[in-house]
């Protein structure tokens, strides 16, 4: 199997180079791009398989990179990097998509682990199964996708992770510590605020495609819980 491609983008020399030393000492193909213009480029031309995304670029800062990215492709694997613990509220918040966040200063050992934790949920699907249905969405575990009435929504990772864990329990109430698993295989530290987040932006995708589809409920101080057939308004 080919090595896994890396793209740190990312302005502090220093902390780019310790990244892509730690990252090609685990086989890795590393590219590093210092700042936002070149670090898309490398993107559309290489694809690579997971982006390391620091928030404070210069010229284009890492929302509008994040943004982009998401709009070529929605699964890539795509971990974003700040110096501010409270900016990641504001980052969920604003929804766009990265599959995880790391606060500096980090380990680089803990930035392989978390890379090491996203490329095993993008690769845990890999053996071929006939998609499955529940109706009205078809969830196609090999391709890491799920259609609603025909149309593929264009999930992240994480969202793929969540919406099946609902899907294939409907239902059930889930709790967010139990989303939490579900999206992270890997034992960290991530708030509720987390999957609020997550939830949000699917039901946005889903009624961009179906409108006024509500089947994605909240349960007062437990968690969230799937519904078909979906109450309309």
């Amino acid at each position: 199997m080919s090595a896994a491609r890396m793209l740190v983008i990312e302005d502090e020399p220093r902390i780019a180079e310790l990244l892509a030393e730690y990252l090609r000492a685990e086989g890795y193909l590393v590219r590093v791009a210092g700042d936002g213009e070149s670090g898309l480029q490398w993107a559309r031309q290489e694809r690579p398989d997971v982006v390391l995304l620091d928030l404070m670029l210069p010229g284009i800062d890492g929302l509008e990179v994040c943004r982009q990215l998401r709009q070529d492709d929605a699964r890539l694997g795509l971990i974003m990097l700040t110096a501010r613990v409270q900016e990641i509220d504001r980052l969920l918040g604003l929804g766009l998509g990265a599959d995880d966040y790391i606060c500096k200063p980090f380990s680089p050992r803990e930035v392989v682990a978390r890379v090491k934790a996203l490329l095993r949920r993008s690769q845990a699907q890999s053996v071929a199964v006939p998609p499955m249905r529940t109706a009205p969405f078809v969830i196609d575990d090999a391709a890491q996708r799920i259609a609603l009435d025909g149309q593929t929504l264009a999930l992240t990772l994480s969202e793929f992770r969540l919406l099946r864990e609902l899907l294939t329990h409907p239902g059930r109430v889930h709790s967010r510590d139990r989303l939490l698993d579900a999206m992270h295989e890997d034992l960290r530290e991530v708030g509720d605020r987390a999957v609020d987040s997550h939830v949000r932006n699917l039901r946005r995708k889903i009624e961009d495609v179906r409108p006024g589809m509500a089947c994605i409920h909240a349960v007062y101080g437990s968690g969230y819980r799937y519904e078909w057939p979906p109450r309309q308004p």
